[in-house]
């Protein structure tokens, strides 16, 4: 450190740090598996070694003994060397590895850490210029944060001299790339202090760089260094939570209005990093920032626009921020990236692009514009990329448009299908789950059904419920059903695959309701054949399904009702379930407040009416009044359900009625 004389004293190991408490007392590498919330992949060790020998076995040039000498001035020399060694550092490119080696071999780092505790601006301003550059190497950051750089980088963001706080949001920006860096700059309370580097007023924003004044222009690059700063720092959803306290979100509102596409990127990083937090969504929504990336989006700056298609992908699952994209116009410059072929290589693009695409055809408003800008034919020229990520998008933008007839004909008439049933032999999980609901929907059109068929896709989506991934099996169950509804012949398609029913009836023991649903509503279609039917009576269909009844699901018990429906007209299994008591449960479904369960409901106990002792139990149960309710429903099917249960229910009364006269009577 540089004294009132001139000279450096010997840096002191500190055993507390006021603004960083018990920090020196632990572990670091304890601390590191602490703050595991990070999106960042550190190199390993061996691979960082291999990668400093490399650079070091090339021959060494005459600039790397040059700094070696300017380091030992700085060591040795009295306070202006000091500074004329910093100077004559900066004249040398910094950046490139083996000049940070010739710092780094001498012990620079320590010199240049020590410096920064120093109360001479000029010498601090110095060592953070030399240090901002040099940190681009993984291993000086690492040995920045050994040498308890952070806190003191951090402490000098609260100097009142502009360029020494946007130098030392430099560093951090760099050296915060380390996850323990991260967790120090947010122990040391740094957050707060580069969040109010952001506050920066917007006409200075909104005015061209060579119109500021010098003053301005600080304040600018300050902004810029804070933005960068944060940006990195968001890797950690701890940092994300107090970066929100701090007060970021208005000040990321006010930067993204910036003219300044150096101060853009950063804070937009920044906004796509957050936006994966739902607190962030809505403050993102209700701050109005929807409508300033969409503008953004149509930048030139290719890294802008990955930014930006890839905080819409984020944040448009909600309904309302759908709706803002589409007021805003922001589904036409999403199309044309996926038009632009010459940004095809640039996967992050792509993968953003495709993904805010199919958030946003979650609203039918916006398939009816996406239909205008014949979008389905762009993405159908997409399955043929290699990146699973783009392809888990592309499919889900697909399995949404095609809920519309036509965009199924389009689908067809680009030669979609052959391309979709293809890719049913990946190992994706999420992409498999797409491609089983674009798949389901295709199947509701006969002539894609044709297709379809010949292609062998029953057989590949049936696979899929061997997947251990329980979406998958749910999706590729929920597929199965307008497969085997539409097939010319249904019923022998079902039988010809072989050990079909015996692997839907096994994954009626699954844990997962979702998966559990899926299975029913698939039993229900493939009993309306009364073969198959047997067969999966056979496989003792009925038992499994009565161990379901007292689920309180509604979707569960919507497709166990018409599991039930259909599998209870074969032999003896009305009176099977009657024995098994799923009776009463089955009735306790009409308290549900969603129609579909009535419906469902309703034919299952029609069914299940047709044994008396089954109709004693639903009477016992108070199922009329549900019935006479259910016969003022607009449903038909519903009605006639409930009607034909009560026909049932009074035909027994009836009779047992004659019984009791005839009795008298004798």
């Amino acid at each position: 450190m540089i004294g009132t004389a001139g000279q450096r004293r010997p840096r002191k190991i500190r055993e507390q740090c006021g603004s960083c408490p018990d920090r020196f007392a632990k572990d670091k590498r304890q601390v590191a598996m602490n703050d595991s919330d990070t999106t960042e992949e550190e190199s390993s060790t061996d691979e960082e070694e291999r990668w400093k020998d490399v650079a070091r076995a090339a021959e060494i040039p005459a600039e790397y003994y040059n700094i070696q000498k300017l380091v030992k001035y700085i060591k040795a020399g009295n306070q202006t060397a000091t500074i004329v060694s910093l100077c004559c550092l900066q004249d040398y490119d910094l950046r490139v590895q083996i000049n940070q080696f010739a710092i780094q071999d001498i012990g620079g780092l320590d010199v240049l850490v020590n410096i920064l505790e120093c109360n001479d601006t000029k010498c601090c301003l110095g060592a953070l210029t030399v240090l901002a550059d040099i940190t681009l190497n993984i291993d000086i950051r690492k040995t920045i944060v050994d040498l308890d750089g952070i806190p003191l980088i951090v402490d000098i963001l609260n100097s009142s001299m502009k360029d020494l706080k946007t130098m030392a949001a430099e560093t951090l920006a760099n050296v915060s790339k380390v996850r323990l860096a991260r967790k120090y700059v947010r122990q040391c309370g740094g957050i707060s202090k580069l969040v109010d580097l952001l506050d920066i007023k917007t006409s200075i924003l909104q005015t061209p760089r060579n119109q500021l004044t010098t003053e301005e222009i600080e304040f600018l690059d300050m902004a810029r260094a804070g933005s960068r700063a944060l940006w990195t720092l968001a890797d950690s959803k701890h940092n994300m939570e107090q970066m929100r306290k701090s007060g970021i979100v208005p000040l990321m509102a006010n930067l993204l209005k910036s003219v300044h596409i150096d101060v853009v990127i950063p804070i937009m990083g920044t906004v796509k990093k957050c936006s994966s937090e739902p607190k962030f969504q809505l403050a993102i929504t209700t701050e109005g920032m929807i409508a300033d990336i969409v503008t953004h989006l149509n930048s030139e700056n290719i890294d802008l626009k990955v930014e930006c298609s890839t905080a819409l992908y984020k944040c448009a699952f909600d309904a309302t921020t759908r709706d803002l994209v589409r007021e805003a116009g922001g589904l036409a410059p999403l199309v044309s990236i996926l038009k632009d072929k010459s940004v095809r290589d640039n996967k992050p693009l792509i993968r953003g692009a495709t993904g805010a695409i199919w958030m946003c055809a979650m609203s039918d408003e916006n398939v009816e514009q996406l239909d205008d800008m014949n979008v389905v034919h762009h993405l159908v020229g997409l399955l043929s990329d290699e990146c699973d990520e783009v392809l888990t998008n592309v499919t889900g933008a697909l399995s949404e448009c095609v809920r519309f007839k036509q965009n199924r004909k389009a689908v067809l008439n680009s030669n979609g299908l052959p391309a979709m049933v293809a890719l049913l032999n990946s190992s994706h999980a999420p992409l498999l789950e797409n491609l089983a609901t674009a798949i389901k929907e295709c199947a509701e059109d006969p002539e894609s059904m044709r297709i379809l068929e010949q292609l062998d896709a029953v057989r590949l989506v049936w696979s899929l419920l061997k997947n251990t991934s329980p979406r998958v099996q749910a999706n590729a169950a929920y597929a199965i059903c307008p497969c085997v509804r539409n097939a010319t012949d249904s019923a022998e398609l079902v039988r010809s695959l072989v050990g079909a029913m015996e692997l839907v009836v096994g994954l009626l023991k699954s844990k997962e309701i979702m998966v559990l649903s899926a299975v029913c509503a698939a039993i229900a279609t493939i009993a309306l054949d009364q073969t198959n039917l047997a067969i999966l009576t056979d496989l003792r269909v009925i038992y499994k399904l009565a161990d379901l009844v007292n689920t309180t699901d509604d979707m569960l018990r919507m497709n166990l009702a018409a599991a039930v429906a259909a599998c209870a007209c074969f032999g003896n299994n009305t009176e099977e379930l009657g024995r098994l008591r799923t009776v009463t449960p089955i009735v306790t479904y009409m308290t549900s407040e969603n129609p579909l369960v009535h419906r469902t409901t309703a034919m299952a106990l029609e069914k299940l009416s047709m044994d008396p002792q089954n109709c004693i139990t639903m009477h016992q149960s108070g199922v009329v009044p549900f019935l006479l309710e259910c016969i003022g429903s607009t449903n038909k099917e519903l009605q006639l359900a409930a009607a034909g249960c009560l026909r049932n229910i009074r035909e027994l009364a009836l009779r047992a009625e004659e019984y009791m006269l005839k009795i008298d009577d004798d």
